[in-house]
């Protein structure tokens, strides 16, 4: 029989979770209660910035209050038909997705990895039914320090070991080359070539900025070669790096473009792959689907997720701010501090190998109340809520400060 959980102290819950949980995660040991906005409040009262949004998943801040309504009263009257039937949020999701984004078809689907699965078997489709790559001869491109999530498939082409490490045998069809380097992409293209899937900023390997004018040129590669750009905005994309996605920075639109973190504004998973009439009319009924994607309480949520990014200038506030906190950053002398870099409001602070690594900083920027994570061992990211203001930046600011000075 279930007990009640009477003692509600962070130690019982972090106790709790180490007992019956998975160990595949190491989190900072703060137990979240509620939040709103920027900010977030363990169960013991204290109150945080949250400076990590959740991995980019809620852009427009925590328990968005037009948000919430649209999730209960879609919840209130019909939550999920499966995709063998239709539902009327589904259509308008559809149209409003094309017009903010200018692409023609919607496939929608639940996590990032699943819509980063379903791109992978779009190209491959293409390759074969358009392109006329010999059956099972397909290859798709990818980058050194990629990160599109941890499928099967998709570690399948990671080159961090750690992420493959117990885990094969791999899937094969999978080249990769550095990250950055428009050259290696059109040295690496073959016949047998149906894609290039890429971040335009590696957001996992440490906020990794390409050369300026980088995308641009792999989309001219591409269409040179008759490959496929994927465009992976899953976390640099609905306003997180100043613009609506990281593309435009190039003025390129990509052949295919995933979506989906803050799709849904952190209420639900929801992601999406999009794409021309030409390229997603390659599936048939039966080649694809998922019995949540699509479904009527997910796409509700999305529809007023995205409205609210566009109405409330979530995307210009972004690109102000970022551009301040990146500013900010740079000001703080400390021999800690090796580079900071980003675009918007996805920020990485690179730290000297005599820092001692990243995650006794995150611990110390906890206790003075900013909720951060370290990557790839020695980054700290700052990616807050694109709602943060200039007063809530020079708060923090004046903390990290401190941490990165004295720690």
């Amino acid at each position: 029989m279930m007990q009640q959980i009477l003692d509600k102290t962070s130690e019982t819950f972090i106790a709790l979770e180490e007992q019956y949980g998975a160990h595949n995660y190491h989190p900072l040991d703060v137990v979240i209660h509620e939040a709103s906005g920027v900010w977030v409040t363990d169960v013991d009262g204290k109150r945080y910035l949250d400076c990590l949004s959740a991995y980019s998943a809620v852009n427009q801040g925590h328990a968005h209050p037009k948000i919430l309504k649209a999730m209960m009263e879609q919840a209130s009257r019909v939550t999920l038909t499966s995709r063998a039937f239709r539902n009327d949020q589904l259509g308008p999701f559809y149209k409003e997705v094309s017009d903010l984004t200018g692409y023609e078809k919607v496939l929608p689907m639940n996590s990032g990895a699943e819509a980063v699965e379903t791109a992978i078997k779009l190209a491959r489709k293409w390759g074969y039914k358009v392109k006329g790559v010999e059956n099972d001869r397909a290859e798709i491109i990818v980058c050194h320090g990629n990160f599109h999530g941890r499928t099967t498939t998709i570690i399948s082409f990671s080159t961090e070991e750690q992420y493959r490490d117990g885990f094969g045998p791999f899937t094969p069809g999978f080249k990769i080359i550095p990250f950055g380097d428009s050259a290696a992409l059109e040295a690496a293209i073959t016949p047998n070539t149906v894609g290039f899937l890429v971040e335009p900023i590696q957001g996992e390997n440490g906020v990794i900025v390409p050369p300026e004018g980088y995308l641009a040129r792999c989309a001219e590669i591409c269409k040179k070669h008759h490959v496929l750009l994927i465009d992976d905005e899953i976390q640099t994309g609905l306003g997180r790096t100043g613009k609506m996605f990281m593309q435009h920075y190039d003025n390129v639109h990509a052949d295919v473009m995933i979506i989906g973190k803050a799709l849904a504004g952190g209420f639900y998973p929801v992601s999406a792959v999009l794409s021309s009439a030409a390229i997603m009319g390659v599936f048939n009924p039966g080649d694809h689907g998922s019995t949540f994607g699509g479904n009527p309480l997910g796409v509700g949520i999305a529809r007023m997720a995205l409205r609210v990014l566009v109405e409330e200038n979530m995307v210009e506030n972004a690109a102000r701010m970022g551009e301040y906190f990146k500013k900010k950053l740079t000001e703080i002398h400390s021999p800690y501090v090796k580079e900071v870099r980003g675009r918007g409001l996805l920020i990485g602070v690179e730290l000297t190998p005599e820092a001692g690594g990243a995650r006794r900083f995150c611990q110390a920027l906890q206790e003075q109340g900013i909720l951060s994570k370290e990557t790839h061992y020695n980054i700290i990211r700052f990616a807050p809520p694109l709602v943060i203001t200039q007063e809530e930046i020079d708060w923090a600011i004046a903390r990290i400060r401190s941490v990165l000075t004295t720690a």
